[in-house]
C-alpha cells in the first residue's frame, strides 16, 4: 500500500461538473496523483432519498478532509498526498485473485442513511478491471448500504454477503432492480453496469414477520465515511483495484498548510496522517497536581548504622597504647547543685536579655523624641515663614494696590491707624491741645485718603484696560464643548471670526511706536471695516480717521495726536460692542437688547437711585429687601466702617471647598455670604478658638461639629488648624469632650439657629433629612483644613 494515494473532491464542485455521483478523477487530478486514466468514477456515499437525506461530501460535512476541486492540468500539485497506513485512519483493502467471497469492512451511519463499505476480491484477472459501486436500499426502512462489488459476480454472491451482515437466510432475501425481481444467477454486468460504474438495488424480505430486515447498528465513532475505488499500477501491465475507505474522525484536523491555484483559486491543503493516541481509562486516581510539580526538593544525608568492634591486647594480638589518653574523674556534684548552676545561668541570660531590650527601647524613645522635636521645629519654622510671607504679601498689596480687596485692606489699615492715634490723643491730651491734635489727625487722614485715591485711579486704568482685553478675548473665542472621551472640541462660527477680526484691528490701532506708513495702513484698514455699515457712529469714526491721516501728512507730532487717537479707539470699541456690527457681543452685554427682558430681575437702589440687575445687589442671610447695590455698600464702607472682609471671604471659600469634598450635594455653606460668616464668627464664637481661645483669624478654620452631618451654623465649631485636624479624627464627639464644653458648644449652636432661622430658605434645613446624623460607620471623606491665604 505504499504506492497507493488518496484524492478527495468537494461535492459542490462535483455538481458543477454535471454528475453528483461520478467524476473523472484522471482529468481533474493534479499531476502528482498516481491515478489511472481509466478510472471514471469516484464512489461517494449518497443517501437513498436525495430530498430526505443530504449528500455525503468531503468538505460540506466535515472539516477534517482536504479541500479539493477542479485543478489546472498543467499545474503540478505539491505533496498533499500521504501514504495510506494503519496509522492514517484510512483503511484500504486490496483485491486479490484467490478469493471469491467478501469480508465486510465497516458500517457507518448519519442517522437516516446507513452505509456498509466492503471490498470484494475477484477470482479472475478479468474481474480485476471490472469493479463497480453497488448501493443497496434496505426496504422498507430505506437505509442504503454501499459496497464495492465485482461486476462478474452474481446476485446470489451479493445475497450471501448480506446474509452474514443482516443475519437472515439467503433464500428469504429478494433483490429488485427498477421494480423487477433479479434472478440469483444474473451478474451486475447483465444488469447493464459498466466498469467502475454505480448501480442502486432494492433488497427486501419475503417473510418480514419472521425475518424482518433491521438496519445495521453503525459504529459510534465514525460519521459519514467516503468510499472510492482506485486503480493502482503495480507493474508495467499489472493493475490492481483498491477499495479505499476514508474515515472521518471526530477530531479537528490540524491546518498543516497547503497551496492555492493562482488561476482557479482552488486551495489544496496538506493531508494529516497522525493517528489519535488511545486514551487510558480513568481509574479515579489523580496523576498530575500542582504540588508535585512545584515542590522544592532537598537532599539530606542520613547516618546509617554500620558494624564496629574494639580490640584489646591479648595473647597473640598486640594493640599499641601510644595514642591512648588517660582520663581521671572530676569532682562529683549532686542534682541540686546542677540545678542551682543552671538557675544562675538562666538569671544571667535574662539579665543581659532585659538589658538589651531596655537599651533598644531607650534608643527607640530617643529616636522618636528627636523626630518629634525636629517636626515641631519644622512646624514652627513653617508657621513663621507663612506668617512672614503673609505680612510680605500684605505689605506689597498696601504699597501697590491693584484690586478691590487691596484697597479695602488699605482703608482698613487707615482706620486702624486712626483709631490708635485717636485713642492716644484722648489719653495724653486735653483741651485746646487735644483739638489741635485732632485737626492735625484729620488733615493727615485726608492726605492719606487722597493718596489712596490717586492709587485707585491708576489701578482703575489698568483694570479697565484688562477688562476690555478680557471682554474681547471672550467675545472672539470659539465655541467649546467636551466630548464623551473628555476631549475638548472647538468650533469657529461666522460671528466668532468676525469678532476676532475686530479684536485684532482694535489691538493694532492701540499699538505704540508705529511708523507713519504703518499707521496710515492701519487707519485705512479700519476705515474700510467701518464703512461696511453706514450710521452716525461710523461717520464719526471715518471723519476722525481722515483728520488723523491729514495731520500725519502735515507732520504733526505724535504727542499732539494722543487725544485724537484715544477718541478713535473709544468710538471703535463702541462699534465693537454694538450687536448690529458684532453679533457675537450680544450674549456678553449686561443690558439685554430685547426691551421685554428689562422687566425681569431689575431692582431699584435707594442709594444711587438707579435701576440695576439683581446681580448688582448683595443679600445677607437675614435680608428681606434688596437694599443698596454693591457700589453704594462699597462707598459706605470706605466712608464709615472701613472693614476688610477678605479674611472672611477666604475662610468661606475654604469652608465651601471642604464641604464639596465631603458631599457634592451640600447647600447650606453656599447660601452664606461674607457678612453672615462675619456675624457667626464675631458675635457667636467671639473670633477665637473654642478650645484654646486663639484669636488669630488666619490660623482659625470653621469645621463640622459632628462630621457625619452636613455643615451648618448649628453644626460647626471654630478651631485652629491643628485642633481641627485632631477633631475630625473623632468618631463620637459626645464621648471625647467634657459635659461643660459640650453644653457651651450647644448653646452657641442654639444662638446660631435662632438667628439664621429667620431666613425661609435656611429654615427648611433645620429639620430636613440632610441634617440628620448618619451612621458612624459610613465611609466619609475626612480632610485636613486647607491653609488660609491672605
Amino acid at each position: 500500500m505504499s504506492d497507493q494515494k488518496i484524492q478527495t473532491f468537494n461535492d459542490k464542485e462535483d455538481d458543477a461538473h454535471g454528475n453528483p455521483e461520478t467524476n473523472d478523477i484522471s482529468e481533474n487530478a493534479p499531476a502528482s496523483f498516481p491515478v489511472d486514466e481509466s478510472i471514471e468514477d469516484d464512489s461517494t456515499l449518497v443517501p437513498a432519498d436525495e430530498k430526505a437525506a443530504p449528500q455525503v461530501g468531503m468538505m460540506d460535512h466535515d472539516p477534517n478532509t482536504s479541500v479539493s476541486g477542479e485543478a489546472d492540468p498543467n499545474y503540478v500539485h505539491p505533496s498533499t498526498t500521504e501514504e495510506t497506513t494503519e496509522a492514517a485512519n484510512i483503511h484500504a483493502q486490496t483485491e486479490t485473485d484467490t478469493q471469491d467471497s467478501s469480508v465486510p469492512e465497516n458500517v457507518y451511519s448519519d442517522g437516516d442513511t446507513t452505509a456498509v463499505v466492503t471490498s470484494f476480491k475477484p477470482a479472475s484477472p478479468e474481474e480485476k478491471s471490472a469493479t463497480a459501486t453497488v448501493k443497496v436500499m434496505l426496504l422498507p426502512d430505506g437505509y442504503v448500504m454501499t459496497v464495492a462489488f465485482a461486476i462478474g459476480l452474481t446476485t446470489d454472491n451479493l445475497k450471501e454477503h448480506f446474509t452474514t451482515e443482516l443475519k437472515i437466510p439467503p433464500n428469504v432475501l429478494q433483490i429488485t432492480f427498477n421494480g423487477d425481481v433479479v434472478e440469483d444467477s444474473k451478474t451486475l454486468m447483465d444488469l447493464g453496469v459498466r466498469p467502475h460504474g454505480t448501480i442502486q438495488l432494492e433488497m427486501s424480505s419475503t417473510d418480514p414477520q419472521n425475518y424482518p430486515i433491521k438496519p445495521i447498528k453503525p459504529q459510534q465513532e465514525y460519521n459519514m465515511p467516503d468510499v472510492i475505488t482506485v486503480r493502482v499500477q503495480k507493474d508495467a501491465d499489472t493493475y490492481q483495484d483498491v477499495v479505499v475507505e476514508i474515515e472521518r474522525t471526530t477530531r479537528c484536523k490540524a491546518f498543516l498548510g497547503g497551496y492555492r491555484h493562482k488561476i482557479t483559486g482552488v486551495e489544496f491543503h496538506h493531508a494529516g496522517v497522525q493517528t489519535i493516541s488511545k486514551k487510558r481509562p480513568d481509574n479515579g486516581i489523580e496523576k498530575f497536581c500542582r504540588n508535585t510539580q512545584t515542590v522544592r526538593e532537598k537532599s539530606q544525608h542520613q547516618q546509617v548504622t554500620y558494624t564496629t568492634s574494639t580490640q584489646m591486647t591479648k595473647i597473640g594480638c598486640y594493640v599499641s597504647n601510644t595514642t591512648d589518653k588517660l582520663i581521671s574523674p572530676g569532682k562529683y556534684f549532686s542534682a541540686d547543685e546542677y540545678h542551682y548552676r543552671r538557675l544562675k545561668a538562666v538569671i544571667v541570660i535574662q539579665t543581659y536579655a532585659r538589658r538589651w531590650h531596655a537599651i533598644r527601647l531607650v534608643k527607640q524613645l530617643s529616636c522618636d523624641r528627636m523626630v518629634r522635636l525636629d517636626w515641631e521645629k519644622k512646624e514652627e519654622q513653617r508657621k513663621k515663614k507663612e506668617k512672614e510671607d503673609r505680612l510680605k504679601r500684605e505689605y506689597e498689596r498696601r504699597m501697590h494696590p491693584k484690586t478691590k480687596e487691596d484697597f479695602d485692606l488699605l482703608y482698613h489699615a487707615l482706620e486702624k491707624w486712626r483709631q490708635e492715634e485717636l485713642e492716644h490723643i484722648n489719653v495724653t491730651l486735653t483741651g485746646a491741645e487735644r483739638k489741635a491734635a485732632l485737626c492735625a489727625l484729620l488733615e493727615q487722614e485726608t492726605q492719606l485718603i487722597a493718596s489712596i485715591g490717586r492709587h485707585k485711579l491708576d489701578a482703575n486704568e489698568e483694570i479697565i484696560k484688562n477688562s476690555v482685553q478680557a471682554f474681547l478675548e471672550k467675545c472672539s473665542e470659539p465655541k467649546k464643548w467636551k466630548a464623551f472621551d473628555d476631549k475638548i472640541t472647538e468650533m469657529d462660527t461666522q460671528y466668532t471670526i468676525r469678532a476676532r477680526e475686530l479684536k485684532d484691528i482694535y489691538a493694532t490701532i492701540n499699538m505704540k511706536h508705529l511708523t507713519q506708513d504703518e499707521r496710515l495702513d492701519v487707519l485705512l484698514t479700519l476705515k474700510h471695516t467701518v464703512k461696511e455699515h453706514k450710521c452716525k457712529l461710523t461717520e464719526d469714526i471715518v471723519e476722525l480717521i481722515d483728520r488723523e491721516a491729514d495731520l500725519l501728512m502735515r507732520g504733526v507730532k505724535e504727542s499732539n495726536l494722543e487725544g485724537l487717537r484715544k477718541r478713535i479707539s473709544t468710538l471703535f470699541l463702541q462699534y465693537i460692542k454694538t450687536p448690529t456690527f458684532n453679533p457675537e457681543v450680544a450674549r456678553l452685554l449686561k443690558v439685554p437688547q430685547d426691551p421685554s427682558l428689562l422687566h425681569k430681575n431689575i431692582y431699584f437702589c435707594p442709594g444711587c437711585r438707579r435701576y440695576l440687575r439683581s446681580t448688582e445687589f448683595s443679600l445677607t442671610a437675614n435680608s428681606h429687601t434688596t437694599g443698596r447695590c454693591h457700589q453704594c455698600n462699597k462707598l459706605d464702607n470706605v466712608a464709615r466702617q472701613r472693614e476688610d472682609l477678605n479674611k472672611y471671604k477666604n475662610m468661606l471659600t475654604q469652608l465651601r471647598q471642604a464641604e464639596a469634598e465631603y458631599d457634592k450635594k451640600a447647600k447650606i455653606a453656599f447660601l452664606l455670604q461674607e457678612q453672615d460668616l462675619q456675624y457667626l464668627l464675631r458675635v457667636i464664637w467671639a473670633t477665637q478658638s473654642a478650645l484654646s481661645a486663639w484669636d488669630d483669624l488666619y490660623d482659625l478654620v470653621m469645621i463640622r461639629w459632628n462630621k457625619y452631618v452636613e455643615w451648618s451654623p448649628w453644626n460647626c465649631i471654630l478651631l485652629t488648624k491643628e485642633e481641627a485636624a485632631a477633631h475630625l479624627k473623632l468618631d463620637n464627639v459626645e464621648q471625647a469632650y467634657g459635659v461643660v464644653f459640650i453644653r457651651k458648644v450647644k448653646h452657641k449652636h442654639t444662638l446660631a439657629k435662632k438667628y439664621f432661622s429667620q431666613i425661609p430658605t435656611m429654615a427648611q434645613f433645620l429639620h430636613s433629612r440632610d441634617s440628620q446624623p448618619a451612621a458612624p460607620g459610613n465611609d466619609l471623606l475626612v480632610t485636613k483644613p486647607a491653609v488660609t491665604q491672605a
